[in-house]
């Protein structure tokens, strides 16, 4: 009885009714095309699923290491989804080697729990799964070492790249404004692109001398001349926060990372900026604090969401309801951070920001300085759109010549096929004319009486809680960012660190009260605010 037990469960076969799904996985994109690549994988993977009577459905393949949670590599977590999407279906998922399936033991043990619970069976090229005793034993040895393997390897790479960063060389991926090339003497080397120096250097020193004066201002500069393709300027600021405060560009290399700790020295490229400029936007970001970008998802019923944060981790402060919608609050959602999750009264924060409105003014005369400013940006923004006007009329010329020209030519073509491509380039200019008559700047009114707008910009300086609730959300937003420098923070006990708060009016001061000659107030540019929202609604 036993022994023909043991030949009926011979004669089973476990992959029956099962279908294929293969992993494969490099660690970078180079290995993609050396031998160990994703093809050569995924073609080893196919020979054996045909070898084991197997369909082969799908591959999923990962360009990601093989250290850590196993769920941040995209094409597991579309395997593991897969098999989810079909749970009337078994599967065999096969590999090439256990370390294409985790090099880490504690994520190893996760990834095929997580498979068993799926009913899947899991197939390895290099290695027989057991799931006795000893076979655990083993296999868990196995993950161990190629633990530690990985762990080694990434020491000895972190061991070179520090041992060049610690000679003064850039041992990452290019900075931007900078390319890395061969050099016979140095090995590689970064050094300063066109752009770089055409562009960006003057947009450094520009902002350093206070000619650009937000960090908002650099970033349009940056788009029109170029260097960045993103249309919007405020997806920009992080990038160029970490220019700005970024030692490379003044040709010193530093990396402060825990495990690194390469402390500041003079770098072997070419640097875009002398260290003194460097200094004076250091100095320019301490004082002006970070300009934040306006949140396209805020609600009329959280007013302050993305303009407050956390008073004491500086983390951002989030709004909702509780309570079936009966109980408006805030709370910081930083985990790490003692008022997690801490209520705060909607009325709270608030009647506070409303008080605080009304203490920030101009405490001290500085219409002659703003007069001064607002007149140069008045004329540079009156330019702006006069040019962006005429350019517009010249391609909307342009098209209407190309309209006429396809127009013949669709008239005199002799055959089908050649009229209609015609019509179909036709369709395609005359939807490109209806956009451009939908951007027409034709509604501005270039003749509108400059010192209104002067006034409405002082205003807003002077008394801004007189404007705050006559405004719509985005304007109130924009209005924000025309008044203060940064976030506010904001503490549930002693409400708004005021010591902590910068605002553009105290910039504004800064410039009467000081004696500096380092900073030229002809050069700065003011928010324009008052400008925008003047000519869009006159």
């Amino acid at each position: 009885m036993s022994k023909q037990f043991i030949i009926n469960q011979k004669l089973i076969n476990p992959y029956e009714g099962r279908e294929g799904l293969a992993y494969t996985r490099v660690s970078s994109k180079k290995q993609e095309t050396e031998g160990s690549g994703l093809i050569s994988q995924e073609g080893r993977c196919i020979k054996e699923l045909k070898a084991l009577n197997v369909p082969h459905i799908k591959t999923f393949s990962d360009s990601y290491t093989g250290g850590g949670d196993f769920m941040k590599r995209p094409s597991m977590r579309g395997l593991l989804a897969y098999i989810d999407e079909h749970p009337h279906k078994k599967y065999v998922v096969i590999f090439d080697d256990l370390k294409r399936f985790a090099r880490d033991v504690k994520f190893h043990l996760e990834l095929k729990i997580a498979f068993q619970k799926r009913g899947v069976i899991l197939k390895c090229l290099n290695y027989e799964f057991d799931n006795s005793a000893e076979g655990q034993f083993v296999e868990t040895i196995l993950a161990a070492q190629n633990e530690l393997e990985r762990k080694q390897g990434r020491r000895q790479v972190v061991q070179k790249q520090k041992a060049r960063l610690e000679l003064g060389y850039w041992a990452f991926v290019s900075k931007r404004g900078y390319k890395q090339t061969k050099d016979k003497i140095h090995g590689t080397l970064s050094i300063p692109t066109k752009k770089g120096l055409e562009i960006l250097k003057p947009a450094l020193e520009d902002f350093a001398t206070g000619k650009l004066l937000r960090k908002i201002d650099v970033c349009k500069f940056l788009i029109d001349k170029g260097f960045w393709k993103e249309k919007r300027p405020e997806k920009c600021i992080d990038d160029l926060t970490e220019i700005l405060i970024d030692p490379f560009y003044a040709g010193y290399v530093e990396y402060l990372r825990p495990g690194w700790e390469v402390t500041r020295r003079k770098g072997r490229h070419e640097a875009i900026i002398s260290i003194e400029t460097f200094e004076l936007i250091q100095k320019r970001l301490k004082n002006n604090g970070i300009y934040k970008s306006i949140r396209k998802d805020n609600s009329k019923d959280f007013k302050l969401r993305g303009l407050v944060i956390c008073g004491e981790c500086n983390g951002h402060l989030t709004a909702g309801w509780y309570k079936k919608a009966k109980y408006p609050y805030y709370h910081c959602q930083n985990i790490k951070c003692s008022q997690f999750k801490k209520s705060i009264r909607r009325k709270d924060i608030e009647d506070r920001f409303d008080e605080l409105l009304k203490n920030t003014n101009l405490k001290i005369d500085v219409t002659k300085v703003i007069e001064l400013i607002f007149d140069r940006v008045w004329k540079q923004e009156v330019q702006s759109l006069k040019e962006n006007e005429s350019m517009t009329i010249r391609k909307r010329n342009d098209l209407s010549d190309k309209m006429q020209q396809l127009t013949n030519m669709a008239f005199e073509a002799k055959s089908a096929s050649l009229r209609n491509a015609y019509e179909m380039q036709i369709e395609k200019t005359m939807q490109e004319l209806e956009n451009i008559d939908d951007q027409s700047l034709l509604d501005i009114d270039y003749n509108i009486p400059y010192r209104t707008a002067l006034d409405k910009a002082v205003g807003l300086l002077k008394s801004p809680y007189s404007y705050w609730h006559k405004l719509t959300l985005q304007e109130q937003h924009e209005l924000f960012f025309f008044i203060y420098e940064s976030k506010l923070p904001y503490d549930k006990k002693e409400g708004y660190q005021t010591s902590k708060i910068q605002s553009y009016s105290g910039l504004f001061e800064d410039f009467v009260t000081t004696n500096s000659s380092s900073v030229d107030p002809r050069g700065f540019e003011p928010p324009t605010f008052a400008l925008q929202k003047h000519c869009s609604t006159n």
